[in-house]
């Protein structure tokens, strides 16, 4: 195999980049918070396997298997119809007027 180096005339030099601090305190927040949802996560899983045993990786993966082609059939249905803004928009489409207040107040109150 052979060594390739760029070379590049001095007044062809690309101009140097610096770092520059463009985090927010929200951004900070939300990594603080990932991080923190994340060590909860481990933590409970760890403590689970323990109480459980092996068998409930099992259960995590067929519980993961699930959900993933619930949230395929979910995309497919709001991609079914461009006019639909969220998964809310079309919720009294396909199961009446009276169900879709609890999930428009719970994505609402998701954002708190």
């Amino acid at each position: 195999m052979v060594d390739q180096v760029k070379v590049v005339a001095d007044d062809q030099a690309p101009a140097e980049q610096s770092l520059r601090r463009n985090l927010t305190n929200r951004h900070i927040q939300l990594i603080a918070i990932g991080g923190a949802i994340g060590t909860g996560l481990f933590m409970g899983s760890g403590k689970t396997i323990s109480l459980a045993g092996p068998s409930i990786i099992f259960v995590y993966m067929i519980i993961g298997f699930m959900l993933f082609f619930v949230m395929r059939a979910m995309g497919e249905l709001l991609l079914s119809n461009l006019e639909y803004k969220s998964l809310v928009t079309s919720l009294p489409i396909y199961s009446g007027r009276g169900q879709d207040i609890s999930p428009a107040g719970l994505t609402g109150s998701a954002g708190l």
